[in-house]
């Protein structure tokens, strides 16, 4: 009994490596949701600039829309804000944020010194709608089709790239589902 005591920790310290090693190979953009295929949470929070003003899901129903998760915490969402710029001019989908843990006043300083790409951000304090939507960090970005349905999440910074890849193909299908009236 003494001697596997003394190799207990070694079993464990080997245990614990494969588990480590495993995650370097794991991708956080391709992280399940649970969410994909179900309508967007309820949810009744305020806007971002205008606190007086309440948003609920119905905000985000009628088109393709992008809600995209960010903060001012976040060193990637500030990589990512000038692609969403450019998105934001594009009639395709309508962009929408979710400030998600952050603090108002500087997120406001943030949109107003970097642009504003969103036509609204939702303001989620508490963390709460993103803990909803299953959010593991900022940025994330979810697609939502003309039902209100989540038809895709993608976890990290959107670039020209991830755009072509990830949603260009998934927003083309959705198009041509709603001109089908489906």
């Amino acid at each position: 009994m003494t001697k596997l005591i003394r190799f207990l920790p070694l079993i464990v310290f080997i245990a614990l490596g494969a588990v480590l090693y495993r995650g370097l190979f794991l991708e956080p953009e391709k992280l399940p949701s649970a969410l994909v295929g179900k309508k967007v949470p309820d949810f009744s929070l305020t806007q971002l600039q205008d606190p007086a003003r309440t948003l609920t899901p119905g905000d985000l129903a009628g088109d393709v829309v992008l809600l995209n998760v960010w903060a001012t915490w976040c060193p990637s969402c500030r990589y990512e804000h000038p692609y969403l710029l450019d998105l934001a001019k594009s009639d395709r989908i309508k962009l929408y944020g979710l400030n998600y843990k952050d603090e108002r006043d500087l997120a406001i300083k943030w949109l107003k010194d970097l642009g504003d790409p969103y036509q609204f951000s939702v303001f989620d304090d508490t963390g709460r709608l993103g803990l909803d939507l299953g959010v593991y960090a900022a940025p994330e970005t979810f697609v939502i089709d003309h039902h209100g349905i989540i038809r895709k999440r993608f976890a990290g910074p959107i670039d020209a790239n991830v755009w072509q890849k990830e949603f260009a193909p998934l927003i083309k299908t959705i198009e041509q589902e709603k001109a089908r009236g489906e």
